[in-house]
């Protein structure tokens, strides 16, 4: 039974590959394939030409500590002479091992390839030139990685990628944009569930793939490139992802796909297949020439073989030794040489020069381009930041509840406040006023710290897709925070203030917390600030806990007194905003306030009599400098602001770069 059931099964695998060998031979004939025998009788609506583009890189030989090393610089060539042709209605697969350069060539047509090297050759839609900074305006591009966020629906996700992008469309015609673009990518049975992430479950990893090149549809381009849409994703769902982009293909569009390990199935799918390595085009043709060509340059396919597997393992470079490298890139280099002399090549060399040559060139097919005004925009990514964040409920409690958890730790250790100087009265109101001012910044740290690296990965693609700026989201991103940290401020310091005993008045309560909610957003803003530049989360909590130390000990008077500290350091102690608010808090708390003493046999425990004196000893002309001092404290808050723009500013060239 065991052998009839493997002869029934070699036979249907050898009827299977008869089957497939034929598809080979006409899978480049659109008559054969499912946009229908139309499709030959008309003019391609848009034709996308890439000729010669090359990309060269100069790297620094050592590391900056070694001089020598590092004065000395070697040029690499990531792509080199790299050109194709393809047709509206087409999708192209674009083949090769790591370090091919696969990415690098998408990036290059898509105008995301910064200024650190040298990229020459041109770009051409329909005939005519685009411009460098015409790319992003032409192409858009779905990257490998999903970056979108866990707590909006995916209507509501398009929807308000939809606003930012699209200038003078009405909510109505928006929505149905939104809609129309769901359909076309099978996304309205998920419309209403939210994305999730990895903390709580939400959409499938296929559909979250989806929903990143549907919010490329909504600008309506006609060319879509995409960088290993099938990364992460079993075969089943890979492979219909690729279908999908071939269905939009198929409505007047050219789609270019990075693909890693197709199956052969998908032979039927591409229109034209290429095949890179070591930054050179080995190949660019249609599927049946691809087979065609590597047969008859002596690397047949052999059978039960994935031919994909079998000519990118044929074009690579092995370089586990010397001799194995210099042996495959000859190799690829035959073959390269062999694809330059062929039919198929010179053909390609034709449809670009033709072109060109168009006496009637349609014009350049750009996107819906003309985006909203920096206010609107800034609404925007400010209701969608809200809506996102106020829908986790742990996140919102954490946020409100985190001062005052820290504020039961100090109240339980103090209990309660004493007049008696005999029994630490000054020293436990120096240490509840130092612990405030101390402990406020690191809860503003952590708030910005585990929320908004999220975001800001998301500005940075959107802002390549020239939807708004970095600045704007980091603006929207404040002004969110800010009745979080009100709210957050002013429950620590009615429990700390009252329950403790501090000055039983109200308006010094109401000054106590406006002084508290400086530092609490100042740690948070000045996070916000190193993320802009620093792109590890964890250096940036040790630089502001590390400047918080230092402004606490220059500044506060607490280790040191001003007057005693070296004339550097007190220079340095102005630009602290530990100075001024530690300077209010001592004021606020000691004027005016008159202390016993129980222990008058112990010499010296009864010299402070009142409050005035802790001013004078240790912050003198304090009480004079109340109201400016607190000008100053909050003028860091602008000031902060104004250099996270600058910072993300600096970013925006950076990631150019």
């Amino acid at each position: 039974m065991n052998g009839t059931y493997s002869m029934e099964a070699v036979e249907e695998e050898q009827t299977a590959r008869a089957s497939f060998k034929e598809s080979f031979k006409y899978v480049g004939d659109k008559s054969v394939m499912s946009r229908g025998a139309h499709a030959e009788q008309h003019e391609p609506s848009c034709g996308l030409s890439v000729s010669k583009i090359s990309y060269t890189v100069s790297e620094r030989l050592g590391p900056w500590w070694d001089l020598p090393s590092y004065r000395k610089k070697w040029t690499r060539q990531i792509l080199n002479d790299v050109s194709f042709h393809v047709d509206s209605g087409q999708i192209m697969g674009i083949l090769g091992n790591s370090g091919s350069g696969k990415t690098t060539l998408m990036d290059a047509i898509s105008g995301r390839i910064g200024n650190a090297g040298e990229l020459l050759g041109e770009v051409a839609i329909n005939g005519r030139k685009l411009k460098r900074e015409q790319y992003k305006d032409c192409f858009s591009y779905v990257l490998q990685s999903d970056n979108l966020l866990s707590y909006l629906t995916v209507k509501e996700t398009l929807s308000f990628t939809a606003q930012l992008a699209l200038k003078g469309t009405s909510a109505e015609l928006i929505q149905k944009r939104v809609s129309s673009v769901m359909a076309e990518l099978s996304l309205g049975h998920v419309a209403h569930s939210v994305i999730g992430g990895r903390i709580f479950p939400g959409i499938s990893g296929g559909e979250r793939r989806r929903v990143s090149i549907a919010s490329q549809l909504l600008q309506d381009p006609k060319v879509i490139l995409l960088d290993e849409p099938t990364t992460g994703l079993d075969s089943m769902t890979a492979n219909q992802i690729v279908v999908l982009l071939a269905e939009l293909a198929r409505r007047d569009r050219i789609v270019i796909v990075t693909i890693h390990q197709p199956r052969s199935e998908l032979f039927r799918v591409f229109s034209r297949i290429a095949i890179m390595s070591r930054g050179e085009m080995v190949f660019c043709g249609q599927p049946g020439e691809m087979v065609d060509f590597f047969s008859q340059s002596g690397y047949e396919c052999p059978d039960y073989c994935n031919p994909f597997d079998i000519y990118v393992d044929l074009t690579s470079v092995d370089t586990r030794n010397s001799e194995r490298e210099a042996a495959t890139y000859s190799r690829m280099h035959d073959i390269t040489s062999s694809y330059q002399s062929s039919e198929i090549y010179r053909s390609m060399l034709r449809q670009i020069e033709q072109s060109s040559l168009r006496t009637d060139k349609p014009g350049i097919p750009f996107k819906s381009t003309e985006s909203p005004s920096g206010l609107t925009k800034l609404a925007v990514l400010l209701r969608r930041t809200v809506r996102n964040l106020s829908r986790d409920r742990m996140g919102v409690l954490m946020r409100l509840s985190q001062n005052l958890i820290y504020g039961l730790f100090v109240a339980f250790f103090v209990m309660r406040l004493d007049l008696d100087v005999s029994k630490g009265a000054v020293q436990d109101r120096i240490g509840i006023i130092y612990q405030s001012m101390g402990a406020s910044p690191y809860t503003g740290m952590l708030n910005a710290v585990a929320l908004f690296p999220a975001l800001r990965a998301i500005s940075d693609q959107e802002s390549k897709d020239g939807l708004y700026s970095k600045w704007q989201m980091f603006l929207a991103y404040i002004v969110h925070i800010l009745p979080f940290s009100i709210v957050s401020v002013f429950i620590f310091s009615s429990f700390l203030y009252w329950t403790v005993g501090m000055f039983p008045e109200t308006w010094r309560f109401l000054c106590f917390a406006a002084v508290i909610l400086v530092p609490h957003v100042v740690g948070e803003l000045l996070t916000l600030v190193l993320l802009g530049v620093v792109q590890n989360p964890n250096m940036v909590n040790s630089g502001v806990a590390l400047l918080n130390v230092a402004g606490i000990m220059v500044g506060s008077g607490f280790l040191r007194s001003t007057q005693q500290m070296p004339v550097v350091f007190q220079w340095l102690s102005y630009l602290t905003f530990q100075k001024y608010g530690c300077e209010l808090l001592i004021v606020n708390e000691f004027h005016g306030l008159n202390f016993t003493c129980s222990q008058t046999s112990v010499p010296g425990a009864c010299l402070i009599t009142d409050g005035g004196q802790i001013i004078d000893q240790g912050y003198p002309g304090a009480l004079s400098r109340f109201t400016l001092d607190f000008l100053l404290l909050y003028a860091f808050l602008p000031a902060l602001v104004l250099l996270g723009v600058i910072s993300y500013k600096i970013r925006d060239h950076l990631v150019r770069n």
